[in-house]
């Protein structure tokens, strides 16, 4: 490795991913094994872990742990297990969240109309399931002064966006969240343990495809105002959001914390006129 490249180099870091059986951690994941990081993946759904685990164990030194980011006796047992193995943990990527129908208003719904207790589940999940992980393993970045959190943001936070209330509520939750802990971690713990946010924009996977994508495969009228607003036309892959995770774990973001740093094809900064 050149100089030129060293300052990105993520080699041998211990790197955890949240939801990682999913299909945005699992891309994530597997870029971090082939950038030479120790991964482990959490998730609540076994038999998806167990899943993901397999197949990316040819690219590098992965784990597999289940784990429920919303219950703080879970997640330190994971902990423990991860510092018995490798002593350290030097990266978290909290990506366990997502909406759900209940919480997601159709056309012709309004806000009263709500199904409170998926609200409830969708606010707990894209919030606390950011805030407690954030809390245990940050607090053994902490003891050793040096860590980068990464966490997920989104496009709901930049304005009012319709059909998802809970889910623009949790995730603008996050973002303060973010730029709070990034203010206590350096100021009481020092300046090599950071604290950043991905705002991703439209990406169509599992969650989402439904009110992006018809049964024909043609573009919904959501996508059509979507990408009408997007100067770069088209929606993102989830592997473009790979650069900038491998950046904000690297030392080459050393001076970076409290950011909150959109990947959209220009949606956030685009007024559509």
């Amino acid at each position: 490795m050149n100089n030129s490249t060293a300052i990105f180099d993520i080699k041998g870091q211990v790197a955890i991913v949240t939801g990682g059986a999913g299909v945005l951690g699992g891309s994530i994941a597997a870029h971090l094994l082939r950038c030479g990081a120790r991964v482990v993946i959490l998730d609540i759904r076994k038999d998806l872990l167990d899943a993901r685990v397999a197949a990316l164990s040819s690219e590098g030194d992965v784990v597999g742990l289940e784990c429920n980011v919303l219950d703080m006796d879970s997640l330190r047992q994971v902990r423990q297990q991860i510092l018995e193995r490798w002593g350290q943990i030097d990266v978290l990527v909290n990506v366990a969240g997502g909406n759900m129908p209940g919480a997601t208003l159709r056309d012709d719904q309004t806000i009263f109309e709500m199904n409170i207790d998926d609200y409830n589940k969708v606010t707990q999940l894209n919030l606390n399931g950011t805030v407690y992980p954030s809390l245990v393993f940050g607090e053994a970045m902490a003891h050793r002064a040096s860590g980068s959190v990464i966490n997920i943001s989104s496009m709901a936070t930049y304005g009012g966006m319709t059909r998802v209330p809970g889910y623009s509520v949790a995730k603008t939750g996050v973002n303060i969240f973010t730029q709070w802990m990034a203010m206590e971690l350096a100021q009481k713990f020092g300046d090599k343990i950071r604290v950043n946010a991905i705002a991703p924009g439209f990406f169509i996977g599992d969650q989402n495809r439904a009110v992006l994508i018809n049964p024909d495969g043609s573009l919904t009228e959501r996508s059509m105002k979507v990408l009408a607003k997007t100067p770069m036309k088209r929606f993102g892959d989830i592997s473009e959001l790979n650069g900038l995770v491998q950046f904000l774990c690297s030392p080459a973001a050393s001076f970076i914390t409290g950011a909150i740093i959109p990947v959209d094809g220009g949606f956030s900064s685009f007024t559509g006129v």
